[in-house]
């Protein structure tokens, strides 16, 4: 049986406290990892989590952060070296939506998923990546969307930040490439989060439809992916996009 084996490898993770975040932090130290979470929650609220990760027996900081400040981004990257020493994979998973047809949707609603869900990925690649230079070694995972691949009516923001995602992921991929860092995202389709469930029931009878195996994804079938990644199993993998949705994009 083939095991994912992350002893002693530090991760950070964005978005981390919770929903698919949550699942990753958890998955990346069960399989031996020491985990940072960054995430705007307050450390109250991603309790639950950091203990969950402790009663393993791995370390797990904490910081609170708009990832979507550049500045707090290098900040965040230069606490977790001054705890850990060094920084071996990069998640990059927060993010918000916004939702409304374009001739309704405002200019705030625009900026904010544009500056959390794709400025928050690139301000993290941007401080992480001269330590995966100067190591010559990193793994960096980014979540993107079925729907930065197809759109969806009624997200205009939402598609065109996870469209930016591929496009950021490949590119940066050719970028690191020759230091031995690779550089992937996934693209999940409807997951079972507390995000789903807040929307209408319309919303999830018409997406399970979608779905070729009949069922919404679970967190921890994206974790798992991103374990994967993270991963020497991966080694030979970059630039890549794995649609993790249960068939919903065919």
């Amino acid at each position: 049986m083939i095991s994912i084996n992350l002893s002693d490898k530090i991760a950070i993770v964005t978005g981390g406290a919770s929903g698919i975040g949550a699942a990753i932090s958890f998955k990346l130290a069960e399989c031996g990892a020491n985990v940072a979470i960054i995430d705007k929650k307050e450390v109250l609220e991603a309790q639950t989590i950091i203990n969950t990760i402790e009663e393993l027996g791995r370390k797990c900081v904490f910081i609170c952060a708009d990832i979507s400040d550049f500045q707090a981004s290098g900040n965040a990257i230069l606490e977790i070296l001054s705890k850990f020493g060094k920084i071996d994979i990069l998640v990059n998973n927060a993010g918000i939506n916004k939702d409304g047809v374009i001739w309704k949707m405002t200019e705030e609603q625009w900026d904010n998923v544009i500056n959390i869900n794709l400025k928050g990925y690139f301000n993290y690649i941007r401080a992480v990546a001269p330590v995966f230079r100067e190591q010559n070694f990193g793994k960096i995972i980014n979540i993107s969307s079925i729907n930065g691949m197809r759109g969806k009516f009624g997200q205009a923001n939402y598609s065109a930040a996870k469209a930016g995602i591929i496009g950021l992921t490949k590119t940066i991929a050719k970028e690191l490439g020759k230091y031995n860092v690779n550089v992937n995202a996934i693209a999940p389709g409807l997951i079972d989060t507390e995000m789903m469930k807040n929307a209408d029931e319309s919303v999830r009878e018409n997406a399970i439809k979608e779905i070729v195996i009949g069922r919404i994804g679970l967190p921890d079938e994206i974790a798992n992916v991103a374990a994967f990644l993270s991963s020497d199993l991966s080694r030979h993998i970059t630039g890549e996009i794995i649609k993790v949705d249960g068939g919903q994009y065919i």
